[in-house]
Order: structure tokens, then sequence, then C-alpha cells
């Protein structure tokens, strides 16, 4: 693995440092507007605001880069973050943040896809999934660091932000210095909704609906963690665990469902994360919520990998990577509607709406999957499609799957397939 990542270390640097200063603005925007008395309806707009600008981004920002390059671009979107980053000292108002929230999306967006379309030029054959691997570790591992930056400076303090700010600026320098070349400009593409829906039923509705249910989460779990109790340095831990958990569980999750029906894993997951968020909402006491957060981070963070996993079990070779990019960009549009639907759900039941809301869209979900369990047949364990855990930020995520990409270059050997029975 070392071997693989080694070429792209500037690249995995690059997003480590952009996520360990700029990960934990979800959490910080969020508790610092409700400390301020902003309601949580404007809290949970806010939170929309910002999965708003990161689908607008994804749509946008690859235009942007055939026009100007990757090095230009990546440095144009750290430098507006960096500055925006800064500007939430200079005012504390619901709208004011909202829009910075939104130009938080844009930037991140354009550079998830500078990376991930970088980091999917620089891997071939083997070396794509230790690459995906590091991209991951990287990725999640610093956001889950960056929770931590909570605690500088104290409740009010500009210390978080100036620390952040100052990690994402320097971000731009491993980039600006690396010798990889640049990928050529290239066209992405995606498979429309409705034509996925006929593909995978349960893979659209799941993905789209862990998108609301993790959208929520992001936008209003720290809001949830202060008002159980939590003082600022748990509600970091909090936030961490989930994320840590989340990580913990994709693989475990992933190879049980290439041995098995994919179907009764994400049923499981669905079912899982439904317990969870009950435990959560009924809880009280921090050791069971911290218990109860990385068990909901570990099952309701493998459903997306799950449910592109099994929408490719039912396609072409060549269709896998528009097909995860239109995934994707359901999974944001869900995570755009999470956070204003948690809100109304905290304000009409109180503190414990958020993870009642959650477990409801995961009844709906499993209520889905069993029903689809019923009306199709499943995909036979020997003819799925091998699991990859991929990252839930851009459409030019798909890039870095390492099978899809083997499959299409291998696609001319073996002639074009028919889909599958939808399942």
């Amino acid at each position: 693995m070392l071997n693989a990542i080694l070429p792209v270390r500037s690249l995995l640097l690059a997003i480590f440092m952009l996520m360990a200063g700029g990960g934990f603005m979800n959490t910080l925007v969020s508790v610092r507007l409700e400390r301020a008395g902003s309601g949580t309806m404007a809290i949970g707009l806010v939170g929309t605001a910002y999965f708003a600008g990161l689908v607008a981004g994804s749509i946008r920002a690859p235009a942007l880069l055939r026009r100007i390059g990757h090095i230009r671009a990546f440095a144009a979107f750290v430098a507006v973050l960096s500055a925006s980053m800064l500007a939430y000292a200079l005012h504390r108002d619901a709208v004011f943040w909202g829009l910075l929230r939104f130009t938080d999306g844009i930037c991140l967006a354009g550079i998830y896809v500078c990376l991930e379309s970088w980091l999917g030029e620089r891997s071939e054959g083997a070396a794509r999934g230790s690459v995906l691997a590091g991209y991951m570790i990287a990725l999640y591992g610093g956001q889950a660091i960056g929770q931590f930056t909570l605690n500088l400076g104290g409740p009010g303090a500009a210390m978080p932000l100036l620390a952040g700010a100052i990690l994402v600026s320097l971000a731009a320098v491993p980039v600006a210095l690396t010798r990889i070349a640049a990928p050529a400009p290239g066209e992405e593409s995606s498979l429309p909704f409705r034509e996925l829906y006929a593909i995978s039923p349960l893979g659209i509705v799941g993905a789209l609906l862990t998108g609301v249910m993790l959208g929520a989460f992001y936008a209003m779990g720290a809001v949830y963690a202060r008002r159980s109790g939590l003082d600022l340095s748990a509600t970091a831990l909090f936030m961490s665990v989930v994320i840590l958990g989340g990580v913990a569980l994709q693989w475990p999750l992933g190879r049980l469902s290439d041995r098995m029906d994919r179907r009764k894993v994400i049923v499981i997951g669905f079912a899982g994360t439904l317990a969870a968020s009950l435990a959560i909402a009924l809880t009280s006491g921090v050791l069971l919520l911290m218990i109860f957060g990385a068990l909901f981070g570990g099952l309701s963070f493998s459903l997306y990998p799950l449910c592109v996993a099994h929408t490719n079990d039912h396609l072409v070779p060549e269709q896998r990577i528009a097909a995860s990019g239109g995934l994707v960009l359901l999974y944001s549009l869900g995570a755009a509607i999470g956070p204003a639907l948690g809100a109304a759900a905290m304000t009409l039941l109180d503190t414990a709406g958020l993870f009642l809301f959650i477990a409801l869209c995961a009844g709906a979900a499993l209520a889905f999957g069993l029903w689809r369990q019923i009306r199709s047949q499943p995909v036979p364990a020997h003819s799925q499609e091998t699991y990859v855990v991929l990252p839930r930020t851009t459409p030019m995520s798909a890039a870095l799957d390492p099978v899809a990409a083997e499959e299409s270059s291998d696609r001319g050997n073996s002639g074009r397939l028919e889909p599958r029975q939808p399942a």
C-alpha cells in the first residue's frame, strides 16, 4: 500500500490538512448559532445552505477545471475557503453565516473535484484500491481530528477559525509544489435518476434517504449534543466518535455483503440505524451516548457504499462510473434537504426530534428494502460485483472506483452485457 500512495502523498496530505482545518465547521457553526440564540429552523437552514453549495459546486466545478486547470482552480478554491472561514469572526448572524456556508460548500466541492479527478488519473491497476483507501483515511481521519479544534480558546473565541484558516491555507502548499502532472481535462458523465431507479430502486431510495439522514446529523448533531447537556469538549468527542465509528464498520459490512444477498445487509444496516437512532434519542448518559453514537456512525456511514454496490450489481461495466456519479449527486441532494427537515423535527418534538426523524427515515428505507426483497429475486452472491468503499463527496469520486476502472478497461474483451433484473 505504501508504494502505491507515496507518488500521490502530496494530494493526500492536502486533503488531510483541509479536513483537519475545515472539517469541524458544521459543528462549530451549529454550536455557536445555538449559543447565540438562533432558532432551530435557522440553524437547520444554514446547514442546508452548505449542502446546497456542495451540490452547486459539484455541478459547476468541472467546467472551471477544464478552463483554467487543476492547480490554479485548487488554489482559487482554497483561498476563497480560507477567507470565508475568517469572515465568520466578523459578524454572527444566521443569514450572513448561511451565505458563508453556501460559499464553503461550493469551495469544498471544487477542492474534492480537483483532488479526486487527480487521484483517479494518477492511480492505475492494483494501486487504485490502495490510493482509495489512503484517500478515505485522510478524509475521515482529518475530519475526526478536526472536531477537537472546537476546544481552542473557549466557547466564543476566534481561535478555532484562525487555526482552521491557517491549516486550510497551508493545504495549498503541497499541491502547488507537487511534481505530479495535472490530469488532462475530461468530461464527467452520469445516468439520469429515472434510469437509475429503473435499474435499482433500492439503491436509489437508499442513497437518497441516507443523504437525508446524514445531512440532518452533520448539521444538527452538535446542537443535539449541546441540548442533551454535553459541554463543548464532549460535543466534539461525540461528533468524532460518530465519524470514526463510520470508518470502522464500512469494510466488514461490505465484505459480508459480498458473500450473501446484498439487500439483506442493506436492510440490516437500516434496521440497525433505526435502533441506534432510537437509543440515542432515549438515552441520557454520556457513556451510552458515545457507544450508541459510534454504532450509529458505523451503520449509517456504511449504507451509501452498500447502495452503490447494490446498484452496480445490476449494471454493465461501462455504466458503473456514470451510475456512481448519479448516486453521489442524489445523496448530496438528500443531504441538502436533511438539515431543514431535522430542524423541523426538533422544533416539533424538542431535542430528541432529530434522532426520531433519522429513525423515521431509516424505518421508511427498511420497509422499502423489505418490499423489494418480496418483489424481486436476488443477484446470486457469486455474480455480485466486489464491494468498494467510496467517499460521499462529489460525482468525481466515482473515478476512484478500482473495480469500475478495471472492468471498463476490459469490457472490449467481454462484449456488452445487458443489465440484470431490477432489485
